[in-house]
């Protein structure tokens, strides 16, 4: 669905008509699928060799369950998670066989890596934030094999904040981190639900669907990239 030309939320030019006289300070970005790439099925696959359980129905639950959204939010150590997914999918493995299937989902595009390197001519100018939500195995993982977290000057973690995006708090937490207020700061995510919470306090809030895109409304917000 094209966001900004099917709601009137998401319309660009009358956002940005609107709020360009008023300075951006900071600029917050997503993680997954705008600074580096993923895909749960790539694990959810893997583990089926160990279960009797289908790939899609692993996906669903790596993916988008209370379980997952409770090891996000920092609330089961990791151990515990993985005794309750092996539990879940009778699983015949142990955990230091789980760790590597679960942690290498990751991957670096060109899109990547295009708009790490326009975070880094951003954090020249602007205060720049990463605001994911993330387990801390993966968090771990992506910091020990990629150059991600280096450029920032704030990273906010679901797992270390105990709560996940769209709760209006973290958003908020955000905000006083970098010490600005809402209309002061442009937020890009690739996921509309994300996008429409930070709205709702007042954040200049952009879906990411490409890098030309996210220049464009970088630009139409004032912000210098050149």
């Amino acid at each position: 669905m094209d966001i900004h030309h099917t709601n009137p939320l998401f319309s660009t030019t009358q956002r940005c008509q609107r709020l360009r006289k008023v300075r951006v300070k900071a600029v917050i970005f997503d993680l997954g699928n705008v600074l580096i790439d993923f895909d749960h099925m790539i694990a959810a696959k893997k583990i089926s060799r160990f279960t009797k359980e289908t790939p899609q129905k692993i996906f669903n639950l790596f993916f988008d369950s209370q379980l997952t959204a409770l090891f996000e939010e920092g609330k089961i150590a990791p151990h515990n998670f993985f005794t309750e997914v092996k539990k879940i999918l009778n699983l015949e493995l142990d955990y230091a066989e789980f760790l590597p299937i679960w942690n290498e989902i990751f991957f670096l595009s060109e899109k990547n890596q295009a708009v790490y390197n326009l975070a880094k001519i951003l954090r020249e100018r602007y205060k720049i934030a990463l605001l994911s939500n993330i387990n801390i195995l993966h968090f771990n993982y992506i910091k020990k094999n990629f150059s991600v977290f280096d450029i920032f000057h704030n990273i906010i973690t679901s797992f270390e904040s105990k709560m996940r995006k769209p709760n209006p708090l973290i958003y908020r937490k955000t905000l006083d981190l970098l010490g600005a207020g809402p209309q002061n700061v442009f937020y890009i995510d690739d996921r509309a639900e994300f996008i429409g919470e930070a709205r709702n306090l007042g954040i200049r809030g952009f879906i990411f669907r490409d890098v030309e895109y996210l220049k464009r409304d970088l630009s139409a917000n004032g912000i210098d990239i050149d």
